[in-house]
């Protein structure tokens, strides 16, 4: 059974659908472009570590974390389109004053939910970056409409902090249905197979931001 609620769930996540599916190519390929522009004109050497609050670097642009993550889970990688700066807040709940660099994607299809969020929040904005994370991890799990088989994955999504980066992954890509076919053993084994995922996708994150 669907949640109740799933008109006023479809206008709010996905606001702006139409923008997003005849801009993606184009706004995906600027807004990387963008972010690296940003990032090499941050006055960092190449090779020299910034320093970054509890030992992690803070010059890594959020784009290289994220294709980093996707080179990882190959495959059980699905988020193939990034969300357009005007969206984000919308989105999400960042908003533009809180982070230096944003990367968030998620899959053209609007009926899977994978999703990668990693945001270079400007110093002293971290708390308030995860808490924003937050509020949407909870939304998605108390009050928007989900599909049957997205349960599992949205109830372990997970949201990590580094120094300066705040990341939000829902990832898991195809879910293993439950050996006796119920709806319950259906979701742990859904919501252990995601944990697993979303694991290798920040030990990536963090090893690339380690000092």
């Amino acid at each position: 059974m669907m949640k109740k609620g799933f008109c006023m769930d479809g206008v709010r996540r996905w606001k702006g659908i139409a923008l997003l599916a005849g801009m993606a190519v184009l706004l995906t390929a600027c807004g990387s472009a963008s972010q690296k522009n940003e990032n090499a004109s941050g006055g960092n050497d190449a090779g020299q570590e910034t320093e970054a609050q509890g030992g992690y670097r803070d010059d890594v642009a959020t784009t290289d974390l994220q294709a980093a993550v996707a080179q990882e889970l190959g495959d059980n990688y699905w988020p193939d389109m990034e969300v357009p700066a005007e969206l984000l807040e919308d989105t999400f709940g960042v908003s533009a004053d809180l982070y230096e660099e944003i990367f968030a994607q998620v899959p053209m299809i609007s009926a899977n939910v994978d999703t990668l969020v990693i945001v270079k929040a400007k110093e002293g904005s971290e708390a308030q970056v995860e808490q924003a994370l937050q509020a949407y991890k909870e939304y998605n799990t108390t009050e928007a409409l989900q599909y049957p088989m997205n349960m599992g994955k949205v109830q372990a999504a997970q949201i990590a902090s580094y120094g300066r980066y705040v990341c939000f992954v829902q990832l898991g890509a195809e879910v293993p249905e439950a050996e006796d076919g119920s709806e319950e053993d259906g979701d742990a084994a859904a919501i252990l197979h995601c944990e697993k995922e979303n694991a290798k996708a920040l030990a990536v994150i963090e090893e690339m931001l380690k000092k």
